[in-house]
């Protein structure tokens, strides 16, 4: 939750930044907000496999497995 605070606050302290300096987003702030979701589901999906990589029994996932007799 820290990082997340962190993030929100930096967030926050650049925006004030810009307005100060009446400076404009270097992104519009529809493509900036689909990227940073972008960034979002892409760490959210390799989390989720890495989590189920460590969770299957080893050899249940590999290439080319041979059945078990």
């Amino acid at each position: 939750m820290k990082v997340y605070l962190i993030s929100m606050g930096t967030g926050v302290l650049i925006g004030l930044v810009y307005a100060l300096l009446k400076v404009r987003s270097p992104a519009p702030p529809a493509i900036a907000l689909i990227g940073l979701l972008g960034m979002l589901a892409g760490e959210q999906l390799i989390s989720q496999v890495a989590r189920h990589a460590a969770a299957a029994p080893p050899g249940s996932h590999s290439v080319g497995a041979q059945p078990q007799r």
